[in-house]
């Protein structure tokens, strides 16, 4: 389904996310990108850490909205197991600058 992800910068965004490439999952960011996860503001750096790359994170796109500036998916890390959740993407200059995530 991210093929369906009309958006280049968020597409990018998934698939580095999902080929678990932190260089090319930086490239998709702006410089001072921000991100939201239940609402609540959290540091970039450290929840991508954690949450994505350190376990195991993957997406599976169920619903695109939005040209793919909103989706929901099923989203798995080691950490958590699979959990449905909803993601909003806002792009400025071809790059994601910032993503809310949360649990549909």
């Amino acid at each position: 389904m991210t093929d369906q992800i009309g958006d280049p910068a968020v597409r990018a965004f998934v698939d580095a996310l999902n080929a678990g490439d932190r260089t090319a999952f930086r490239a998709a960011l702006t410089p001072g990108a921000t991100m939201a996860d239940d609402g609540t503001e959290r540091d970039l750096g450290e929840w991508t850490e954690r949450e994505i790359f350190s376990g195991d994170g993957h997406l599976t796109v169920e619903t695109v909205q939005d040209d793919g500036r909103s989706f929901v998916a099923s989203y798995s890390n080691s950490t958590w197991g699979a959990m449905r959740t909803r993601w909003k993407f806002t792009v400025q200059d071809g790059k994601v600058a910032r993503f809310e995530t949360g649990q549909a």
